[in-house]
């Protein structure tokens, strides 16, 4: 088991449709971040797949955790 570094992140809950799952991705690095006011941080990003997962359907809903920090 790997502990994860602390540190601030943003979180996106995300309902899924695994025709469209690039398009959830493009949107945090190539829309959000760059007009928020935060940079990407180098720490890991993961997924939390909750009740609301569902493996064997194509429609499911996930959290994306990405690392942030404050531009300078």
């Amino acid at each position: 088991m790997q502990a994860i570094n602390s540190g601030l992140y943003a979180v996106f809950n995300y309902k899924w449709d695994m025709k469209r799952d690039l398009a959830a991705f493009a949107c945090i690095f190539a829309t959000w971040l760059p007009s928020s006011k935060y940079v990407l941080d180098h720490r890991p990003h993961f997924e939390i797949l909750g009740d609301k997962y569902k493996n064997d359907n194509l429609k499911f809903e996930e959290e994306i955790w990405t690392p942030v920090q404050l531009k300078k």
